[in-house]
């Protein structure tokens, strides 16, 4: 592989994550705003912090906030599942890392809230996973990439406008 081609590989890779980051970011905005009011279910804080710096605006929610499961996903369902999303997708955005332990706890959560006859959003995961993994397997490790690819969301957001 020559320097030219890695370097082409990675871009390519941030420009579908952009992309994708970009349709989720438009799911997320709330209904006022043009967007579906959809929620992004994160593990931590430090997750949100992540999504925050690439340009996300409507509501984050934490799995890790003291409750235990059955809680969780009955305030989830409660809250966001009684009705489909504006633009008739899952109500949910389901973002858990792409690292072991996400991958049990993001199979854990769908399917809970899928017995629950509910749809969970994951093309914003899966998109990462793959675009991401080099840089790393953590929705947090994408903040020092925030710099490179919030412009690159920017733009890809104006042109949907």
């Amino acid at each position: 592989m020559t320097m030219a081609s890695g370097a082409q590989n990675r871009t390519v890779r941030h420009e579908a994550a952009a992309k994708a980051i970009s349709k989720a970011i438009i799911r997320n905005m709330p209904a006022d705003d043009g967007g579906s009011g959809c929620p992004v279910l994160v593990e931590g804080i430090r997750d949100e912090q992540a999504l925050r710096s690439l340009g996300f605006r409507g509501t984050i929610e934490k799995v890790n906030r003291g409750w235990d499961r059955p809680r969780l996903i009955a305030y989830l369902h409660s809250t966001y599942c009684s009705e489909q999303a504006a633009d008739g997708g899952p109500p949910i955005i389901l973002l858990m890392d792409w690292d072991r332990t996400g991958g049990k706890l993001q199979t854990s959560i769908r399917d809970r809230l899928m017995a629950l006859d509910s749809t969970v959003d994951e093309e914003l995961r899966n998109t990462l996973l793959r675009a991401m993994k080099p840089e790393g397997r953590t929705v947090e490790s994408l903040m020092p990439h925030a710099q490179l690819l919030e412009p690159m969301v920017q733009a890809i957001l104006l042109d949907m406008s």
